[in-house]
């Protein structure tokens, strides 16, 4: 729609009821007894208010229909109540007087209801528009709402009264349906200035008005009022113009009848015997060659479905297109749903990545799922890990509690404790999600059966109900984890007097954390048995959250360290490091190896979880003590004849690393990066952590495109050295072998689409267009290679001196 159109409804059009919804009471009520000396201090108690709103609709000055009443509320003050009243007259009947008188009660009074106030308000404005969104009516104290044309009880507040209040509630109506841009950042620091511009005018004006919030229901357009009878509202100026006016269509959209029936005879069962020996020509076969490349968020229209659906016979051959065409079936249709199933069992088959579209919430069938599933029966234990994060998502989609993906899931973690580990932490998080926490303990609780029954047969040499147990006591020692973090908080002082405190606890009071009594697999690592805690090894982070860093030994007799963090949803941060563990073994299949560092995460639940540690410093801390990233990189790795005086091994890792997290954080969209959060090993391998702004979210205005900073260009010699040159060549490399997968990689973000992740969850769909938007599928590999280097030259030139204003800007991202 362009700006010059109107798009609107004729409210004489409208055959629905007139439907609003009455908020809350806001205001504190005038006291009964103040002015009865007699009563303060009386052992005669001060009854709570029970108020009810009574609604009444009238059509020029008389009565309409039937009041209506909320139910009893004494729960305030603010009294909300939220409740949906529908009245008997609909918006047709509607005229230009139409006003709602809105009068609140208190039956708190005895047998006679106390009148608290009333207010009325048109039902249309002055552009004859019916009112939508939230309007706040002021209440006339004592006074019954009266509904005649010139009402003495008018809800709206005089102009002369009008304040900034009353403007910004104005604006905040218009946000809310969605007549203002929404900018997430602006929109925070906005709201913020308003509380305290309330907050002010409360504590200036008191509590001395009372106001009812209603909330009137919104359409699609607006409702121009347009009264039943000839049209006598035609405006006078567009007779008199020559200019074209858009009217809206009440039709558009809908589906056509007799195009519909066309559809129908042409897909008709009876034209099988014809479509086994159709072939497409030429033209036919390149549109079908196109739809095919079209990725898996991509809707299909009514003439690509019906293509696909003509030529299914001689598609069957193609693996590709088999989602196509199962997107272009009516499955309404119970005989074209038992065609397509039979054909979908002779289709050639399907690649793994193929398989995860098929779990999406786009198809509903059984059987489409169940043979999604065949399909990845036939993935390794390696690869289906790499995907049971969302796997175990797609489980929301299913159609029932058992169904043929949790039995799958379920039967392969039997003959891998890895497996079965992370199904059973994946799951576990799962259950405080009460619209699924039904379905996800049903498929705990076939895992705790069916590894139970296991009985002496079980894999890793022990006995099923042991293993079992070795997995519960991860839970029961991240209780304790938990327990000692509470503790630790509470103690007064500086991060070293939490440190001591942690130290004593875990050599006295849970001294039993030193020695488990049995080995205990490593949530992050269950192939490794843990045997204990080393206390002089464990320590804390000095953060807002105290995370604890705790040194295990194994029964190698090894050491592993882990991060512990409590107060912290780390499912952002676990999906992130996934996405890029996989984009790492992507990469090693086409034979580039970026030096990342995948290093484990994983939430054992909505606030708590765990971390591997690595080793390493902030980019932060290095710059601080040793001024440049070239003079760290040379205390561990001088070289007086190799580059910069750091070895040829070491730069080339650097300079690989700092490639392939420049491309993964590219097309993730991670923001809110600095210095503190970008670390670098001492073999030269630099690294992201903390991914909480995913999806192109950033807590900072005009993030630069690509993640780079000064001082890792610098590292490379500048950006005018072969090293920055052969950066690039690494960017553009991995670049365009990820978007090989892109396929795989919106398929999983889809998956995890129903996940409580909050930069998903936020809006789904707008997030995974995102994601398939810096893809760039519509580009071949070589322009793709001319597109990533012009971002990375936008970016780089942000950090050096020669800037316009938008660069200066990108600049500042940094500081």
């Amino acid at each position: 729609m362009t700006g010059n159109e109107f798009r609107f409804f004729l409210s004489c059009d409208i055959n629905l009821p007139v439907t609003f919804r009455i908020e809350k009471l806001e205001g504190n009520l005038p006291s009964t007894n103040s002015s009865n000396p007699a009563v303060i201090g009386s052992s005669v108690e001060e009854k709570k208010p029970e108020l009810y709103v009574e609604c009444a609709l009238y059509i020029d000055g008389a009565p309409f229909g039937l009041p209506m009443r909320t139910r009893l509320e004494s729960s305030g003050p603010p009294f909300c109540w939220g409740e949906l009243i529908t009245l008997s007259t609909k918006y047709r009947d509607l005229t230009t007087n139409s006003q709602l008188a809105v009068t609140a009660w208190d039956v708190s009074c005895g047998k006679d209801e106390g009148l608290v106030g009333g207010a009325t308000i048109h039902l249309f404005n002055v552009k004859k528009q019916l009112k939508t969104g939230k309007h706040k009516l002021r209440l006339w104290q004592g006074k019954e709402a009266d509904g005649s044309i010139h009402s003495t009880t008018p809800g709206k507040v005089p102009k002369d009264e009008r304040g900034e209040l009353e403007r910004l509630e104005k604006l905040v109506n218009k946000y809310e349906r969605g007549l203002i841009q929404r900018v997430d950042w602006l929109d925070r620091l906005a709201f913020k200035s308003m509380e305290k511009i309330k907050d002010l005018e409360s504590s200036k004006n008191g509590s001395s008005h009372l106001y009812v919030l209603i909330d009137f229901c919104s359409f699609e357009h607006r409702v121009v009022l347009q009264e039943s009878g000839p049209n006598l509202l035609i405006p006078a100026s567009i007779t008199s113009t020559n200019e074209l006016v858009t009217v809206w269509d009440p039709e558009v959209g809908k589906i056509n009848p007799s195009e519909h029936k066309q559809l129908k005879l042409a897909r008709s069962l009876n034209r099988g015997i014809i479509d086994r020996d159709l072939k497409p020509s030429s033209t036919e076969r390149k549109s079908i060659q196109r739809i095919l490349k079209y990725p898996p968020t991509r809707t299909l229209s009514g003439d690509e479905r019906q293509l696909l659906w003509k030529f299914r016979f001689s598609l069957m051959s193609e693996k590709k297109a088999l989602t196509k065409f199962l997107r272009c079936v009516e499955w309404s249709d119970v005989q074209e749903a038992k065609q397509a199933i039979e054909l979908m069992g002779r289709w050639e088959m399907i690649d793994v990545c193929d398989a995860l579209e098929l779990l999406s919430p786009v198809f509903e069938s059984e059987e489409v799922r169940a043979h999604a599933v065949r399909i990845l029966e036939r993935a390794d234990d390696e690869e289906l890990q790499c995907y049971l994060l969302q796997l175990v998502q797609a489980m929301r989609f299913e159609r029932s509690d058992k169904s043929r993906l949790s039995q799958f899931l379920v039967q392969r973690s039997l003959s891998n404790i890895e497996f079965a580990s992370f199904l059973r932490w994946y799951v576990a998080v799962e259950l405080h999600d009460p619209a699924y926490a039904k379905r996800f303990y049903s498929t705990y609780e076939m895992l705790e059966e069916n590894m139970i029954k296991l009985g002496m047969g079980a894999f890793d040499g022990g006995d099923g109900f042991k293993l079992w147990q070795s997995l519960v006591r991860q839970t029961e020692l991240t209780a304790q984890l938990c327990s000692i973090m509470r503790d630790v908080r509470n103690v007064r002082g500086g991060t070293q007097k939490k440190i001591e405190k942690l130290r004593h606890l875990l050599s006295g009071l849970l001294s039993e954390l030193t020695y488990f009594e049995e080995p205990i697999r490593s949530p992050l690592a269950p192939t490794v048995l843990i045997t204990g805690i080393i206390p002089s090894d464990s320590s804390i982070f000095k953060s807002a959250l105290h995370p604890l860093r705790l040194a295990f030994r194994t029964s190698s007799g090894g050491c592993l360290k882990i991060i512990f963090k409590k107060g912290d949803d780390l499912r952002q941060d676990q999906l992130v490091v996934q996405m890029v563990s996989l984009m790492d073994r992507l990469l090693k299949l086409e034979n580039l190896d970026l030096h990342l560092t995948p290093y484990r995460v994983l939430a054992t639940g909505h606030d708590e979880g765990m971390m591997e540690f690595i080793p390493s410093k902030s980019l932060a801390q290095i710059l601080s003590e040793h001024r440049s990233i070239t003079s760290y990189l040379q205390k561990f790795h001088p070289d007086e004849e190799g580059p910069f005086g750091i070895t040829p091994t070491c730069l080339e890792t650097f300079i690989k690393s700092c490639a392939g997290y420049s491309v993964i954080t590219y097309i993730l969209g991670i923001g809110d990066r600095h210095l503190d959060n970008l670390l670098l090993r001492d073999d030269g391998r630099l690294f992201h952590v903390d991914f909480g702004f995913i999806m192109g979210r950033d807590p900072k205005p005009f993030p630069p495109p690509m993640k780079l900073c000064k001082e890792m260009v610098e590292a490379m010699g500048g950006a005018e050295s072969q090293y920055y040159t052969r950066f690039k060549s690494y960017c553009c490399e991995a670049y365009n072998i990820l978007r090989k997968s892109s396929n795989l990689i919106l398929n999983l973000f889809h998956l995890m689409a129903g996940s409580n992740i909050p930069d998903i969850a936020s809006d789904p769909e707008k997030g995974i267009l995102k994601l398939q938007e810096k893809l760039r599928l519509d580009l071949d590999d070589e322009e793709c290679i001319h597109f990533f280097q012009d971002l990375i030259n936008e970016s780089v030139s942000a950090l050096f001196p020669q800037m316009v204003e938008t660069i200066h800007r990108w600049a500042q991202y940094w500081r």
